[in-house]
């Protein structure tokens, strides 16, 4: 009888999140992939068939993408205790990051000798034992050890690392790296601020002179490619920048960035404005319960072929990625992230491309031919919203269209301010977004139809200000929100809903029947009206399509107008 174990770690989301570069994401997911591949290497030495002891992820020896949830067979002898199987993981895990530490450390105490002798061994150690938490289950079916997975992630074991001194610009928290950090003379009451802050600058100055190959005879004038000389990172943040350079991949003996790597140009400058861009956080469809389904009817060969399958298409979409439209940061099977926008800011990304994408990307999406569906969460950001935030709102937006349903997309457009709107629909109807006809516009091109966009942008003033309009009289119950009013209201909010769909029909012509349509199709199944929010919690079904609408324009009037 074979034994499975499914094994994990984290943190992956804060790890990633925690950014401020378009090169913290990529040194961060190049990172947890190679973490994965050795973890599988370390566990299953060469001598043994990956192809017969990795039942998922597949493609096991391709490290790009490579996802942190590993379902292994029948490596561990059955005696083993579980003590035993905890520690070697953890050691594999241990070691893995310990080499990409050293590395790292080596390579900055070489290149920057002067600033011998380093404090700070010690504090490196400590970030090799409390990065990561392990978690793992095991059983003699699929379905055992991964339901014992999920039930040890619910036990938590985090350890924190204390620290003196000033820390980390990017998140505010752990102390800055540098070569006096971990001094034995340090002491928290009695530290000379300012005389450590000018060691602190000087460190990175030099660090950033130096990775940027010494360009330029003053070290504060750095461009900063790597580092930005006014920067001052934590042990983990320093590494994700450093491993982003070529020669120290190498020695790590993991994936590089390609040699043409740029970072966004996203900020305002004198000469031109802050580029808009959209960004985009998708996950497969109740994923887990599928790998159940499949374990229970197919087997191992099931999981191997579903997670082969996965794992070839976000390879091939991170390839074929139009490089000309932005970039695929990672892609590991069902999971994946990416960010849409111009190489050059003067000349940022239309709204209508990124749409035109947005709407395309289902289809792109069942070319894995696997029975899943897809939620979305796009956000169309300010250029100065820092991309911490950035990548808190995807979150959010994802999983608002995990909430409301699954198979959806939630657009989210935020602005300089922090403030955002949003709509959430099912793929099929995101083409409304493009149905728009302005009233008013006599010579308005038919560019939704011929998918280039017209000399003459449809206006989405009229639209959205009639909603104003509306909204500031009370019409069609637009700014009530009382449950136990909606409940009172009865007949006048379906009248309100026939009213908003007759006033929708006017600037998207023929979609009022559209939706009357489909939702008959649910009716003549259901014996009931189903909206396309499907959320219980709202207080009425008809309030439901009546803000879905109003959302709609909201979101259209900011998204299409690149929110000015």
């Amino acid at each position: 009888m074979s034994i499975y174990i499914a094994i994990t770690f984290s943190p992956v989301q804060s790890f990633i999140e925690k950014s401020r570069k378009l090169r913290d994401l990529f040194g961060a997911s190049l990172i947890l992939s190679h973490l994965s591949r050795r973890l599988i290497d370390i566990l299953i030495p060469d001598d043994q068939n990956k192809d017969d002891l990795v039942i998922s992820p597949g493609l096991p020896t391709v490290e790009k993408g490579l996802p942190n949830r590993i379902l292994l067979k029948d490596v561990f002898p059955p005696e083993t205790s579980d003590s035993e199987i905890d520690n070697q993981i953890k050691t594999a895990l241990i070691t893995a990051w310990g080499i990409i530490l050293d590395i790292c450390k080596d390579w900055i105490q070489t290149n920057l000798s002067e600033f011998a002798p380093y404090h700070w061994d010690k504090e490196w150690r400590k970030w090799q034992k409390c990065t990561w938490e392990i978690f793992w289950g095991q059983g003699d079916s699929i379905p055992i050890a991964m339901q014992q997975l999920e039930q040890r992630k619910l036990r938590r074991n985090w350890t924190g690392i204390n620290w003196i001194g000033e820390s980390s610009s990017l998140t505010g928290t752990d102390a800055i790296a540098w070569q006096g950090l971990g001094a034995e003379d340090r002491n928290a009451q009695f530290i000379n601020y300012s005389r450590e802050d000018r060691e602190i600058q000087a460190f990175y100055q030099e660090l950033a002179w130096i990775l940027d190959g010494k360009k330029t005879q003053d070290k504060r004038q750095s461009e900063g490619k790597y580092i930005a000389p006014n920067e001052r990172l934590n042990i983990p943040e320093l590494v994700k920048r450093l491993v982003t350079l070529p020669e120290l991949a190498t020695s790590i003996q993991m994936e590089t960035l390609d040699s043409g790597f740029q970072d966004i140009d996203r900020k305002p400058t004198q000469t031109t404005p802050g580029q808009w861009t959209g960004w985009f956080m998708g996950d497969g469809d109740k994923v887990g319960d599928k790998l159940v389904e499949i374990a229970d009817q197919q087997g191992e060969s099931g999981i191997k072929a579903f997670t082969k399958a996965l794992r070839k298409w976000g390879k091939e979409f991170e390839a074929k990625f139009p490089k000309d439209k932005g970039r695929v940061i990672y892609a590991g099977g069902d999971d994946f992230l990416g960010i849409l926008y111009s190489p050059d800011s003067a000349h940022p990304i239309p709204p209508l491309t990124a749409l035109d994408w947005l709407i395309s990307l289902p289809e792109q999406w069942q070319q894995h031919q696997r029975d899943i569906t897809l939620s979305v969460g796009f956000v169309w950001v300010a250029g100065t919203v820092p991309q911490r935030d950035v990548l808190q709102h995807c979150r959010e937006a994802e999983t608002q269209a995990k909430r409301l349903g699954r198979n959806r997309v939630t657009i989210r457009v935020v602005f300089n301010s922090g403030q955002y709107v949003q709509w959430t629909c099912p793929w099929h109807y995101l083409e409304i977004l493009k149905q728009y006809r302005d009233r008013d516009d006599k010579t308005y091109s038919n560019w939704q139809q011929s998918g280039q966009q017209s000399e003459q942008e449809p206006n989405w003033n009229h639209v959205y200000n009639d909603l104003l309009q509306l909204k500031s009289r009370h019409g069609f119950g637009l700014c009530v929100r009382d449950k136990q009013a909606l409940s009172e209201l009865g007949q006048e909010i379906m009248e309100n809903r026939q009213a908003v769909l007759e006033f929708f029909d006017i600037y998207f012509p023929g979609q009022k029947e559209r939706i009357e349509q489909n939702e008959k199709k649910e009716q003549d199944k259901t014996k009931k009206i189903i909206v396309m929010e499907e959320n219980a919690k709202l207080a009425d079904q008809a309030d439901a399509m009546i803000r879905w609408i109003s959302d709609l324009i909201t979101v259209g009037w900011y998204f299409l107008r690149n929110g000015e």
